[in-house]
């Protein structure tokens, strides 16, 4: 029995260790520019909240409408490969890009601050509506180009020698970079947590208070959010001041190893995809939106036969396995929208609560990421998504038990304690610290594997391929709640009159097939991947 306690004792400080200790003295002060440049994009959290009460409260929107606009709005992600490119050819002009992203955001939030505050005025030069798709596409549009940036300066900021100039092992260097990688979760999510945390103090009293005065609130929230660009451009600030240092102690630059030279392949590629999304975008083509996913996962199919070249064979076999499967794990459809429009309308879920949630989400998330550190590096990206899709299966049943009124009997048996409120509480907890995790080992890895002169152009490459899974789950999400028809309440902010009535009876036929396919669609896609040439221990 003493013996079996030592031994769990030992265990223990071997997890702390591995988990909070290793962690800690892996962290460099030259990893802290791109972290802000990541604290930065989840500083951008703050209008969430805002943004999604606005949408269902004043905007005439349909819930598979607003799942179609979030496949426009990703598309900038798709995008990174062409700016991947650029960022490695004019490395030294880092800084013009940032700003550039930067003012990006600060049109979209301005535009939304004018919407909130001067809704007549808006109207009067366009529609509501056609102004808050500009600040849609705005927003995401710079924090791609800010995100290309920070995933280059990363490698950057991985030391490959120790002070006395002799090379790094194999395993250390991989070590570091999952560091660095993890740390960068770790930015964005303090960056969720921090914002949740300002809005739960916003919105404290929201409920007293009328429809010019939330509105106005509103607005305030979009004027404090013009913060975020000023970090972002900030950390590349500073990432050139350590970068200088480090060159004036002896040790250059990793991306002096080789110049990049002008992939003309890369860029036609990218050129033809942002003009066809163009074109496909504002000419209300049919089928727009299969249309451009089609061709453009044509098209980076095509720019990763190209990138792969500079990998070995194995390398490459490892490259394509690991990314379906993680392909098809972020392609899972969600509800929309229309789950948010029930929290609200049937739940009655306001702003405050809808901000305490998403800080639960952040924190714990933070948490977790520390925590399953050691799991990610230990075990095998495909272990890891096993492990998450199987937990996003037995997650999605308290949604389900909310939409079915569970929490109407378990508040009648436990004097109001246990409702919707506190079913959410739940969920939320347990789910959030699994959100950022299966990325982690995939970035780590091109980190580590990747030609030193085209770091840039490989995360832009994986990153553009497994954000295309983001708006293959858009376009699913976009099929099923045309199918699955949801429509909430919502007035004009001007008039004050309703202009949809809530009606969510199919909301729960949606919960449950987005359920199934979300546990059943990557399980089968592992099964294939690891019984074939293309199978991943990395």
């Amino acid at each position: 029995m003493r013996g079996e306690t030592q031994t769990d004792r030992r265990w223990i400080a071997a997890w702390w260790h591995s988990a909070f200790v290793d962690l800690a003295s892996e962290m460099r002060w030259s990893y802290l520019p791109p972290l802000m440049v990541y604290f930065a994009a989840g500083v951008s959290g703050l209008t969430s909240v805002v943004g999604a009460f606005f949408l269902k409260e004043y905007l005439d929107l349909s819930a598979s409408f607003v799942a179609g606009l979030a496949f426009w709005a990703g598309l900038p992600w798709i995008l990174k490969i062409p700016m991947g490119h650029v960022v490695d050819l004019f490395w030294r002009w880092k800084a013009l890009l940032i700003l550039f992203g930067a003012a990006l955001i600060t049109g979209s939030l301005l535009i939304m601050f004018a919407l909130v505050t001067e809704p007549g005025q808006m109207g009067a030069i366009m529609s509501i509506s056609s102004w808050y798709v500009i600040a849609l596409l705005l927003a995401p549009s710079g924090y791609a180009v800010q995100d290309v940036v920070a995933d280059a300066m990363t490698v950057e900021a991985v030391p490959h020698v120790y002070e006395n100039g002799t090379p790094l092992s194999q395993e250390e260097a991989r070590a570091l970079h999952t560091t660095m990688q993890t740390l960068g979760r770790v930015a964005i999510i303090s960056g969720l947590a921090s914002v949740a945390g300002v809005n739960i103090w916003i919105f404290s009293g929201v409920e007293d208070i009328g429809l010019d005065e939330r509105l106005a609130l509103y607005g305030r929230v979009y004027l404090v959010a013009l913060a975020i660009p000023a970090l972002s451009v900030s950390g590349v600030f500073l990432h050139s001041i350590f970068q200088r240092r480090k060159r004036q102690k002896g040790h250059p630059s990793r991306r002096t190893e080789k110049k990049a030279e002008v992939n003309w392949s890369i860029l036609g590629g990218g050129l033809a995809f942002v003009l066809l999304s163009i074109l496909m975008g504002t000419a209300q083509v049919s089928y727009a939106q299969e249309i451009v996913f089609v061709i453009s996962l044509t098209i980076i199919f095509y720019l990763m036969a190209q990138l792969i070249k500079e990998l070995s064979p194995e390398q490459a076999r490892v490259l394509f396995g690991t990314a379906a499967i993680i392909f098809v794990f972020r392609a899972v459809p969600l509800p929309g929208a229309g789950w948010t429009w029930f929290q609200i309308d049937e739940l009655e879920f306001d702003e405050q609560f809808l901000a305490i949630l998403a800080f639960i989400t952040s924190l714990l998330a933070l948490i977790g990421l520390v925590v399953l550190r050691p799991l990610m590096a230990r075990k095998s990206i495909a272990q890891v998504v096993i492990f998450l899709t199987l937990a996003a299966g037995v997650l999605s049943l308290p949604n389900l038990a909310l939409y079915y009124g569970l929490h109407e009997w378990t508040a009648a048996h436990t004097n109001g304690v246990v409702d919707a409120r506190f079913i959410a509480v739940f969920d939320t907890a347990i789910e959030s610290p699994l959100g950022q995790v299966a990325m982690i080992p995939m970035l780590a890895w091109i980190a580590r594997n990747a030609p030193s002169h085209l770091k840039a152009t490989f995360f832009a490459v994986m990153a553009s391929f497994t954000n295309m899974a983001l708006s293959a789950s858009s376009l699913v999400t976009k099929y099923l709640n045309e199918y699955f028809v949801v429509a909430r309440a919502a007035t004009d902010p001007e008039t004050g009159k309703v202009i949809s009535k809530a009606d969510y009876n199919d909301l729960g036929y949606l919960l449950i097939t987005v359920a199934c396919v979300a546990v059943i669609a990557p399980l089968v896609t592992i099964l294939l991947v690891q019984n074939s040439k293309y199978r991943t221990a990395e």
